[in-house]
């Protein structure tokens, strides 16, 4: 498969994984989803999500370059998905309401 191919899914898992993570958080739980508490287990698998999101993001990169190169795009790619994520929960946080699919079954915080 072409290198671009690899890179825009990438990229694409990048932007999802930082946004798992963020919504992980409390305080950009509360902006996405003010009304729904989040429970612990829905932090837990959120950040795994991410995690799994941003290393599979780096696996991508590998396929797609040498290692050298694949390191240093797969940098780039976090910073340009984290200010991504950054700006949508400045100006739009409800954007991001799609990757918080633990909304239901959150009444048992803890």
């Amino acid at each position: 498969m072409p290198d671009e191919f690899w890179l825009s899914a990438a990229l694409v898992l990048a932007v999802l994984g930082m946004g798992w993570l963020a919504l992980a958080m409390d305080v950009h739980w509360k902006q996405v989803c003010a009304a729904t508490p989040r429970s612990r287990r829905a932090a837990i698998v959120l950040r795994f999500f991410g995690f799994f999101a941003l290393t599979t993001a780096l696996v991508l990169c590998l396929l797609a370059d040498t290692a050298t190169m694949a390191v240093l795009v797969w940098m780039m790619l976090l910073a340009l998905s984290a200010a991504l994520i950054a700006f949508l929960l400045s100006w739009r946080p409800v954007l991001l309401a799609p990757l918080a699919a633990f909304k239901s079954g959150a009444s048992n915080r803890s």
